[in-house]
C-alpha cells in the first residue's frame, strides 16, 4: 500500500454492504459518554471507524479531501457505518501558535449546535498551511458563516472565550493514551487499519473494499 507520514511521524522523524443501507433519518452527533470523542452517525450501526485528527495536520486534510473520505460520508449517511472522531492538538506544542485548540473548541462548540460534521468539513476544506497558526478566532467565526444555522451568541461566545479547554485537553490526552503516533490514524471496530495517506482509505476503491470486507466479516459470525 503507497502512502505519506501521518503528521507526528514527520514532526518525530452490519450484514449490508457500504450503500445498500436506506437512509436512517438526520444524520446525529453524540458526544461519548467519556468526553473525550464525537460520534458522527447512527449509534447502531454497522460498523465504527475511529478517526484520529488534528486540525492543522496536512495529511489529515489530504484524507479529507479524498475519494475514501467521500465514501467514508456516504456510509455514514446512509447509516452502515458510525464514524467518531478524537480530536489531538499536538501540533500547537510542536510548531507553536494555538490554532489545533482553538479549532477543536470551535468544533466542540459547533457539535452544541448540531453542526460539527458540517464545520469539520468546512475547517478542512479551508486548512491553513501547517507552519501558519492560521485558525484565529476571527477566522474560525468566519469559517463558521458558512455553515447555515451554525453563527450564534451561543456558539460565538464558547469560540472567543475557548468554553470548552477541558474538552480540548481531555482529546489531547486521549490520543496519547490510546498510543496514537500520528494523525489520520484509523481504527475499524478497534482495530488499527491505516496511518497517513494509506491507499486502504484514501482511495475509493480501498475504502470501500476495507468496509465491504468488514461487512463480509460479520455476515461469517452471525
Amino acid at each position: 500500500m503507497s502512502g505519506a507520514a501521518a503528521c507526528g511521524d514527520a514532526a518525530e522523524a452490519g450484514k449490508d454492504e457500504p450503500g445498500a443501507r436506506p437512509a436512517a433519518g438526520p444524520l446525529t452527533e453524540t458526544l461519548d459518554a467519556d468526553g473525550t470523542t464525537i460520534h458522527v452517525g447512527r449509534e447502531l450501526a454497522a460498523g465504527t471507524m475511529h478517526v484520529y485528527e488534528d486540525p492543522r495536520c496536512p495529511v489529515c486534510k489530504e484524507f479529507e479531501d479524498s475519494g475514501g473520505a467521500r465514501v467514508l460520508r456516504e456510509n455514514t449517511e446512509n447509516g452502515f457505518v458510525r464514524t467518531d472522531y478524537t480530536l489531538a492538538s499536538f501540533l500547537d506544542d510542536r510548531l507553536g501558535g494555538g490554532g489545533s485548540k482553538r479549532a477543536v473548541n470551535a468544533l466542540r462548540a459547533a457539535l452544541e449546535e448540531g453542526h460539527f460534521a458540517a464545520y469539520h468539513d468546512v475547517l478542512y476544506a479551508h486548512q491553513p498551511e501547517e507552519s501558519v497558526d492560521g485558525f484565529t478566532t476571527e477566522r474560525l467565526l468566519a469559517l463558521a458563516s458558512k455553515v447555515k444555522g451554525l453563527r450564534g451568541p451561543a456558539f460565538d461566545k464558547a469560540v472567543r472565550t475557548m468554553r470548552y479547554a477541558d474538552f480540548v485537553a481531555a482529546s489531547e490526552a486521549a490520543y496519547e493514551r490510546d498510543g496514537i503516533q500520528g494523525t489520520p490514524s484509523f481504527f475499524l471496530d478497534d482495530t488499527l487499519i491505516a496511518s497517513g495517506t494509506n491507499d486502504m482509505v484514501t482511495t475509493e476503491a480501498g475504502m470501500t473494499l476495507t468496509l465491504v470486507t468488514r461487512g463480509q466479516e460479520q455476515l461469517k459470525q452471525s
